[in-house]
């Protein structure tokens, strides 16, 4: 990775009453994909949208490629120099997935040929089916093509999954992984937790406007995620009792007990005790993650519709 794309400094947004971006500074590194994770409503696309010169920002400064977005001039060379995949991405119905492609291509003075960038995403074999007929995954995958058609060096993928089966989702995590080793820097807009934590070489979690954590995922797991969890299942209420009593930060939940541990001293106790109380039962251990994360620094969970709870 080699210097910042992109540097947000003090960055506001107001709609009326509401403020919508309250404050937020960051910057994103050439070559990486740099998650913001958190839920409806908490300013992500507000942000992404000032980036790609969309919106105007209320105050703070943001350059994208070296370029101040607030420049005319400047808007117009960061617009070339991007791909943008929107949160709700259409096409023509009936035009088949190779003439869309070539329809997003005909924007742009320079374009890549739209049967290397069916190749790149794995679409070729769909090139002459009509968009309509396309599964969601694969709707999605065209929509990252259309973003890639002026070869850009900087991608901006805004909720990217929403609403795709786990295979699709997955589908769509392959594409973005071969888009950071082709060399592109990614911006990915998401509230599935794992999502972030399985792509992003750093995550800003952002709440209400304002960036409440922001790090790689190692880092934020070390420093926010917690211990290991051990979960001890169909323990019986003599077992429970007991773990209780040795271990106080054990919790009972009906007939399973969850019991934090880290160190490899605390860990090699715990299973000294059930082998000791001859608990033959399953035993999980649960390491932290980025959901753990965000419970800390926000205070609630998120669903996966990206609602708080």
């Amino acid at each position: 990775m080699d210097g910042s794309v992109i540097e947000v400094s003090d960055l506001v947004k107001v709609y009326g009453r509401l403020r919508a971006l309250d404050g937020i500074s960051l910057s994103v590194n050439r070559g990486e994909v740099f998650a913001l994770l958190g839920p409806n409503g908490a300013g992500k696309t507000t942000a992404i949208e000032i980036m790609q010169t969309l919106r105007r920002p209320t105050s703070g400064r943001v350059k994208v490629l070296g370029y101040d977005v607030e420049s005319v001039s400047g808007s117009k060379e960061i617009k070339k120099r991007i791909g943008v995949l929107p949160q709700s991405f259409s096409a023509l119905d009936r035009l088949n997935v190779y003439d869309n492609i070539a329809l997003f291509s005909r924007m742009y003075k320079s374009s890549l040929d739209p049967m290397e960038l069916l190749k790149l995403l794995d679409l070729t074999d769909k090139a002459k089916v009509p968009f309509d007929d396309l599964s969601g995954g694969l709707k999605q995958r065209v929509g990252i093509a259309a973003s890639l058609v002026n070869d850009p060096e900087l991608v901006f993928l805004d909720e990217p999954t929403t609403g795709l089966d786990p295979q699709s989702r997955r589908d769509v995590w392959n594409v973005i992984r071969n888009l950071q080793k082709s060399g592109k820097t990614v911006i990915l807009t998401s509230h599935y937790m794992e999502e972030a934590q399985v792509l992003a070489n750093r995550i800003a979690i952002i709440n209400r406007g304002r960036i409440v954590a922001l790090d790689s995922p190692h880092v934020l797991l070390e420093k926010y995620g917690g211990k290991k969890m051990f979960i001890i299942d169909e323990a019986s209420s003599d077992l429970a009792l007991k773990l209780k009593e040795n271990y106080p930060n054990a919790h009972i939940f009906g007939n399973e007990v969850t019991i934090e541990a880290d160190s490899a001293s605390e860990m090699a106790s715990l299973f000294e005790f059930l082998a000791k109380m001859r608990h033959e039962k399953d035993v999980t251990i649960k390491n932290p993650s980025i959901e753990d994360v965000f419970l800390r620094v926000v205070g609630t969970r998120m669903s996966e519709e990206g609602e708080l709870a």
